[in-house]
C-alpha cells in the first residue's frame, strides 16, 4: 500500500491574506480547461460591459460557436451576482448574435437557497453554477472545480418535431441527400439491432430518427449529406469519450452541451473500419436513455 497519503486542508479563498479572485481569474484565463467545461479557449478577461461593469472572463469552444460568460465570486453566492452573470450573459447575446451563449458562475459555496433559485432560470436561460475549493497539500495549493448544476439538458431532438406534419419517408431523403448516404443509416440501425431488434428508423423532414415499437426513441439521430452522414449520439462528455472518439479517427463536428450530445460525422470506409467504436457509444446512449 502507498504511504506518500497526505490530507489535503481545505482554504477560505475568501479570508486568504494572498489568494483572491484575481488568482483564479489569471489561472481559468491561462488555462481554461481547468473548470471543466472541455477544451476552452480565452477569448477576454475583465471585458467592459456597457453600463454593466466588466464581465470576469469569456470563453469560447474552438471548434463551435459556443462561447461562455463566467463570472467568479469568492465566498457564498449572493443576489447581485445571480443578477450580474445573467445581464452579462445577455448583453453578450445581444451583441453577438452569430453564437451560442452560456451563463457560468462560480462561487466557493453554492449554497441550496442560490440552486433553489436558479433553477428556475434553468432551461430558459442556459446557465451552469460551478463550486471552487482551494486544498492545500503539503507546501501546494490547488483548486477543485465541481459543477453541481449543468444546464438543462435536452433530448436529442424535441418530441414535438415527431408530429404527424413533419413526417417524411425515405425517398425524401434519398433525394435530398443520397441513396448511399441514406444506407449508412441503416448499417448504424443493423448495429444498434444487436442489442434490440425492435428499433427502426423513423424519417422526419429534419432529420432521420429512432422509433421502438412505433414510440419515438431518440438516443442517436441522423442527417444524411450528399458524402457523409452526420450522427447525434445523445452522451455526457468526458475525457475517455472523447479519447474514443480521437483514438479512432472519427470526425467530430461538435459537443453540444444544451443538447447532451455528440456530433459525427462518417462515411462507408469509416462503418468498415471503426464499426466497434461506435457501436460502443450508440450502445452507452441507448443504455442511458433506457435507464433514464
Amino acid at each position: 500500500m502507498p504511504n506518500n497519503y497526505i490530507k489535503p486542508e481545505k482554504i477560505s479563498i475568501k479570508n486568504h491574506p494572498e489568494l483572491n479572485e484575481a488568482w483564479i481569474q489569471q489561472l481559468i484565463a491561462d488555462d481554461p480547461g481547468i473548470i471543466g467545461l472541455g477544451d476552452l479557449v480565452l477569448r477576454d478577461k475583465e471585458r467592459m460591459q456597457p453600463r454593466a461593469g466588466r464581465l470576469d472572463l469569456l470563453l469560447q469552444e474552438p471548434d463551435t460557436q459556443r462561447r461562455f460568460e463566467v463570472e467568479v465570486q469568492l465566498g457564498s453566492t449572493d443576489e447581485s451576482h445571480i443578477i450580474r452573470t445573467i445581464e452579462y450573459w445577455d448583453i453578450e447575446r445581444k451583441r453577438y448574435p452569430q453564437y451560442e451563449h452560456c451563463a457560468v458562475i462560480i462561487a466557493e459555496d453554492i449554497t441550496s437557497r442560490f440552486l433553489n433559485v436558479i433553477s428556475l432560470f434553468n432551461g430558459t436561460i442556459p446557465l451552469i453554477a460551478i463550486q471552487v475549493n482551494a486544498l492545500k497539500v503539503g507546501d501546494n495549493t490547488t483548486l477543485v472545480f465541481t459543477t453541481v448544476m449543468d444546464e438543462m439538458v435536452r433530448g436529442v431532438v424535441d418530441e414535438d418535431e415527431d408530429a404527424e406534419s413533419i413526417q417524411t419517408d425515405r425517398a425524401y431523403w434519398e433525394n435530398r441527400a443520397t441513396k448511399d448516404t441514406v444506407k449508412l443509416a441503416d448499417k448504424i440501425l443493423e448495429l444498434a439491432n444487436t442489442f434490440d431488434d425492435s428499433l427502426k428508423l423513423k424519417y422526419n423532414k429534419l432529420y432521420i430518427g429512432i422509433e421502438k415499437n412505433g414510440v419515438a426513441f431518440n438516443f442517436i439521430a441522423f442527417k444524411p449529406r450528399k458524402k457523409k452522414m452526420n450522427l447525434s449520439i445523445k452522451l455526457p462528455r468526458t475525457d475517455e469519450i472523447d479519447s474514443k472518439i480521437d483514438e479512432a479517427g472519427i470526425d467530430t463536428l461538435e459537443y453540444n452541451r444544451r443538447s447532451g450530445t455528440y456530433r459525427i460525422q462518417f462515411g462507408k470506409d469509416d462503418l468498415e473500419t471503426k464499426d466497434d467504436v461506435l457501436l460502443e457509444l450508440i450502445k452507452q446512449s441507448y443504455d442511458r436513455r433506457v435507464n433514464s
